[in-house]
């Protein structure tokens, strides 16, 4: 029986980053799905499944004699080329068009109409055979490329997104045709970016997080796992409505067109030498900033002046929620505007209490629970916990019993109860492995994009953004200080 291993496999993607399949084995007739958010390495995967992607370093065996790779780029890449043909997507009068037929595309590889009339029943195309294959629809130039994989009889079939752009029918015709062909002996691997694509006649699931993967095994197991299942549950989160604040009208209305900070040629400085030397800086509603830059460039500076609490935020040209600072206001007029996490307070928080009680503290701004919650903020919390697919026995479980990733998640929760103006999270990712990364971006992702509340996601590095970033600010190396380069990046 023919098989692939994988041992400590390293594959090159760029200058800066691996794909890393530290254990794999896969045997011929098993069924699998890799499943991965976007930029996680699942079509690199595909690729060193395929032998296209040579190791770096690390022990592949392969005996499959003629694998065969099938991917939503080749498909597009395949209709462009067809179009291109004619140089237009308009026939002049009187020219021919050469674009192939749905049968030439087939047999583009292995030329053998017999099989190609087999193959095409068996996938229901046979009245399409004689189109022209760029004048399909798309899930029907899928099935056709389907059939020009299986031409070959590959031992191994990689589909790459193979749901991808299908409406529902397809998807379940899709699904229908490869579970026969699974049934047949066909060894089949999907790759997929939800769990919920996921076929049922899947067998065994492995899962990708920052181009690692880090788990593999029997279906049901793996997806059985607290952390995979808070990934599933956090997939159908989209277009939910987030919790309401404990007390609606406790925080007061700031102006669409209002600034939420705004900083004039700010200068930091501590024994006359600038840690923040001439910053410009505006945060303007509905904008999900990033911060980035080394160690010592004074980015944690930047958030204290954000936050209130550093001394120099009175000398400088600063706004923060509409209030000129020095201008009377109190730190609560500012701290009511902010929820902060941070890897100082997770460490912080080391009461012995349960989770539930970790998200309550948020509505008092506490470490720890000090006085009464009522039943309304009782009740609220238990929605974030739902959110957070926490509301079962992870509710009254220690919160140090769960994952770090887990941990940080809660505390993201509890920074969030008030809805505040901004959310403040400075080095969330920091301590955390692969799949706990991708866990709180997904997450971060979610409750960001259902609220009012906007976004400052500090890190050292741009690649650890969630996808709710709408703009970056940088501080770059420059002589001997460093400059601000502001983008927006979508």
């Amino acid at each position: 029986m023919a098989s692939l291993q994988i041992l400590q496999g390293t594959f090159r993607l760029s200058d800066t980053r691996t794909l890393n399949l530290n254990d794999l084995q896969l045997h011929g007739g098993e069924s699998w799905a890799f499943v991965g958010a976007n930029g996680s390495g699942k079509s690199s995967l595909a690729r060193a499944l395929s032998g296209e992607l040579p190791a770096l370093s690390g022990s592949v065996t392969a005996d499959f004699q003629r694998p065969a790779r099938l991917s939503l780029e080749q498909l597009q890449k395949l209709v462009t080329d067809e179009w291109e043909r004619n140089n237009t997507d308009l026939l002049s009068e009187g020219e021919e068009d050469t674009g192939r037929t749905a049968a030439e595309i087939i047999q583009a590889e292995v030329r053998d109409p017999a099989r190609c009339q087999q193959l095409a029943q068996q996938f229901g195309i046979v009245p399409l055979l004689e189109r022209r294959f760029k004048y399909l629809s798309t899930g029907e130039t899928r099935k056709t490329l389907l059939c020009q994989a299986l031409m070959s009889r590959p031992d191994l079939l990689i589909l790459d997104e193979p749901f991808d752009g299908l409406d529902v029918g397809s998807r379940a015709s899709l699904t229908a045709m490869l579970e026969t062909m699974q049934q047949q002996g066909y060894t089949l691997v999907l790759v997929l970016n939800r769990f919920d694509d996921i076929p049922a006649f899947v067998q065994r699931v492995g899962v990708l997080a920052e181009c690692t993967l880090t788990q593999v095994g029997d279906r049901e197991a793996i997806l059985g796992e607290a952390l995979v299942a808070q990934l599933a549950h956090s997939e159908r989160l989209a277009g939910m409505a987030l919790p309401e604040p404990g007390a609606p009208d406790q925080l007061p209305p700031l102006a669409d067109d209002a600034p939420r900070v705004a900083l004039h040629n700010g200068v930091v400085s501590y024994h006359d030498r600038p840690v923040i030397n001439g910053l410009n800086w505006q945060v303007n509603a509905g904008e999900h900033w990033q911060i980035t830059g080394p160690n010592g460039a004074g980015k944690s500076t930047l958030l204290s002046l954000v936050t209130g609490d550093h001394p120099q935020g009175y000398s400088n040209d600063l706004t923060l929620f509409g209030i000129r600072r020095g201008s009377g206001e109190t730190i609560w007029d500012i701290k009511q505007h902010i929820g902060y996490v941070s890897s100082s307070l997770h460490l912080d928080y080391r009461v012995n209490v349960n989770v539930r009680t970790v998200v309550l503290s948020g509505f008092f701004d506490s470490i720890g629970l000090y006085q009464a919650a009522s039943d309304r903020q009782t009740s609220l919390a238990r929605q974030w916990l739902a959110l957070l697919g926490m509301d079962n026995a992870l509710a009254d479980a220690p919160f140090h019993s769960l994952s770090w990733g887990q941990q940080r998640l809660v505390l993201i929760a509890r920074a969030l109860v008030k809805h505040p103006t901004l959310l403040i999270l400075d080095e969330p990712l920091q301590g955390l492995d692969p799949i706990n990364r991708q866990l709180v971006r997904r997450f971060v992702d979610v409750l960001i994009g259902e609220g009012r509340t906007q976004l400052l996601f500090v890190s050292h590095h741009a690649e650890d953004a969630p996808q709710c970033i709408t703009h970056r600010l940088s501080f770059v190396p420059q002589d001997e200080g460093y400059a601000y380069l502001q983008e927006k990046v979508r």
